[in-house]
């Protein structure tokens, strides 16, 4: 071998080790950085360490409650109507909407007990019912006081009979009942919790304030 051809293997020996040397050492620093990079991607989320729980950002919906629609009723309706005596009130007043219980004993109290009244001697009935619901001496609605045991005559059993609905008696009562309610007019029963009519004398009525006399219905305190 001539000692050109023995020099140039040599040379091609230490060629190749320094660039094997490198490669080695290219491929040390890049596991190196992978190993300190941030790890970014989580390929199963639920066995993530709880210490530090990842937050995925996403668009939550809470749905709003809803409500209910309330079924209007004749002494819910709008403001009351105003008139120059009580029977342009009453015929000013709206009926035409469903009666709730209580305001249905009320209308009923007043057409049983004094349709044959003037509309004052009417209003001052639904007055005395209204009051006795407000005063702790009698039942709180309007319906457990007309029911009441022997107050009032025509409630047989605790029952109320039923009206004929399609009368212009009826529509009156139901126009008093809510003017009652309301209070858009007031009545010369004031604050009564009793009344009797003129053609009988119970005992309890000397022991009561009297209040006023409308037609044949008399009112106390």
């Amino acid at each position: 071998m001539s000692r050109k051809t023995q020099k140039a293997g040599v040379i091609a020996v230490a060629a190749t080790l320094i660039t094997t040397f490198a490669l080695s050492e290219s491929s040390g620093v890049a596991a190196e950085a992978a190993d300190e990079a941030p790890q970014t991607e989580i390929s199963n989320p639920a066995k993530q360490d709880a210490a530090n729980p990842a937050f995925i950002a996403e668009e939550v919906v809470q749905p709003l409650p809803v409500e209910e629609p309330v079924e209007e009723t004749a002494e819910e309706e709008a403001a009351p109507v105003t008139a120059g005596s009580l029977r342009e009130l009453v015929s000013a007043t709206n009926t035409s909407g469903k009666l709730s219980r209580d305001m249905h004993c009320l209308a009923s109290a007043i057409y049983f007990e004094s349709r044959g009244e003037p509309l004052a001697g009417q209003l001052a009935v639904g007055t005395v019912i209204i009051n006795r619901a407000e005063s702790r001496q009698f039942p709180s609605d309007y319906c457990g006081v007309v029911t009441q045991r022997s107050q009032f005559s025509f409630v047989k059993g605790g029952r109320i009979p039923k009206a004929r609905t399609s009368t212009a008696a009826w529509r009156k009562a139901k126009a008093l009942a809510k003017i009652a309610h309301q209070g858009t007019w007031e009545s010369a029963a004031a604050d009564s919790l009793y009344f009797h009519a003129t053609y009988v004398k119970p005992r309890w009525a000397s022991r009561k304030k009297h209040r006023a006399q409308i037609s044949t219905h008399v009112f106390y305190r």
